[in-house]
């Protein structure tokens, strides 16, 4: 490889990333949820500009019906994932977590070409 990317230790991984966007929905639970907000109502553009990336197993992104699949499996983990991170208190979630919700609250974005550009070894944050 030359140019720009001689330095980088290009590797595909077996990964593909899931991002889930933010629907109007979840928009409405979030500031109902905590109304008296002292950085006033959070706006959809706020929820979807910065996401988690979900790396999942690349052989579940390779056709749509094999994504919705994973997603019918994974969506209670995904679920509370994203809402634990707006609010801990589980009583604030709403109590009827179907996966018919979900789907009304998030858009999931599929990424399949992952390149870790890095060299140095991955590791977990939180050992």
């Amino acid at each position: 490889m030359s140019g720009r990317f001689a330095s980088w230790s290009i590797l595909l991984i077996n990964r593909a990333a899931l991002l889930l966007r933010y629907k109007a929905p979840v928009v409405r639970w979030i500031n109902e949820a905590d109304p008296d907000s002292s950085d006033g109502p959070t706006t959809i553009g706020d929820v979807n500009d910065e996401r988690t990336v979900y790396l999942i197993d690349d052989s579940a992104a390779e056709d749509p019906i094999g994504m919705e699949r994973w997603l019918e499996r994974n969506y209670e983990a995904l679920f509370e994932m994203e809402l634990e991170g707006w609010y801990t208190d589980a009583a604030l979630w709403p109590q009827d977590r179907t996966y018919r919700l979900f789907r009304e609250w998030f858009e999931p974005e599929l990424n399949t070409v992952i390149i870790d550009t890095c060299s140095h070894e991955l590791f977990d944050d939180d050992a």
